[in-house]
């Protein structure tokens, strides 16, 4: 008896432990891909093909169904346009996982695992940076860390939701959204399927006074529907934006016809320069965020559809 009431209280830890978001595994996420070994996950470089290593690594450990073309691999070529280089066509991949829950709808939920790499793109806003590594702690390590945990979460609450979801580390947006438009381009997954896309994209340097902007709040009318059931008081600050479409991966599924939300904590004197380092993320505050963004997917569960709506023409 006292071995089986053991035994329970063990199960229900780990099941709370399941249903929580982790700073320790946050950390470990950040700390290792944007580390000074991985050289800034330069598009085409071996460190970029090692950050999809790890992204797959962890996919696997949450026992994610493979869903790119060649496991959970979608590979595809990249052109680095700002910069001439020898090298201008590049290798690149999207890492895809799926957690089938037998569904008929499906949430994606996506962020961009390359940066700069040695600043031999074009796109570094510091001086003489060439042949500097760009860590990319922010942008976009801390998505990545953020999609990471939030599929560990899912898939190992022992909850069966009412949707599937689709994990995708998208490849090359540095270099002009590429992975993220390859995809929509060549699904894997019907996209007939895709009932709203969630991208995260620099979420690891919170502003608390401003709070993190969440952009394409007019995608769909069930927003404000899912918003209304949102407590303010029990998350970081926030505030939405009409807007669908907006410099990160969501722009590519809203020229689908996709709802979608990008979480965004905003520019800083760091972005795309060899200073955006892992020990200047708010790990706390990114934690936050992602009891917000999990909050708004389990309120996504309730609405049955998400009509999409065109943000283009104003209101």
């Amino acid at each position: 008896m006292k071995n089986t009431i053991l035994f329970t209280f063990l199960l229900l830890g780990l099941c709370s432990y399941a249903q929580e978001i982790e700073v320790k595994n946050l950390k470990k996420h950040v700390y290792f891909l944007a580390s000074d070994r991985m050289k800034g996950r330069g598009t085409g470089s071996k460190q970029n093909q090692e950050a999809a290593k790890y992204i797959t690594s962890q996919f696997k450990k949450y026992k994610l169904e493979p869903l790119g073309v060649n496991g959970y691999y979608q590979d595809f070529e990249a052109k680095v346009r700002k910069a001439k280089v020898t090298d201008s066509i590049r290798p690149a991949r999207n890492v895809i996982g799926f957690l089938d829950n037998k569904a008929a709808k499906t949430v994606v939920i996506g962020a961009h695992y390359d940066h700069l790499g040695e600043g031999k793109q074009g796109s570094s806003l510091a001086k003489d940076s060439y042949g500097m590594i760009h860590n990319g702690a922010d942008d976009n390590a801390s998505g990545v860390a953020g999609l990471l945990e939030l599929a560990r979460v899912y898939s190992q609450n022992n909850i069966k939701e009412p949707v599937n979801f689709l994990f995708i580390a998208f490849g090359a947006e540095e270099l002009g959204l590429v992975g993220s438009r390859y995809f929509v381009k060549n699904p894997t997954y019907d996209l007939n399927k895709v009932l709203w896309m969630l991208n995260m994209d620099m979420i690891g340097r919170l502003n608390k006074e401003r709070g993190v902007s969440i952009i394409g709040y007019g995608t769909s009318p069930e927003f404000e529907t899912i918003f209304k059931e949102i407590d303010p008081n029990k998350f970081v600050k926030f505030y939405t934006g009409y807007e669908g479409r907006g410099g990160s991966d969501q722009t590519s599924f809203y020229e689908k016809d996709i709802p979608v939300l990008f979480f965004h904590t905003g520019g800083h004197d760091d972005y795309h320069r060899p200073t955006d380092d892992a020990d200047k993320i708010d790990y706390e505050s990114l934690k936050g965020i992602l009891e917000l963004e999990k909050a708004v997917v389990d309120g996504s569960f309730n609405v049955g559809s998400m009509p999409f709506r065109n943000t283009d023409q104003k209101k």
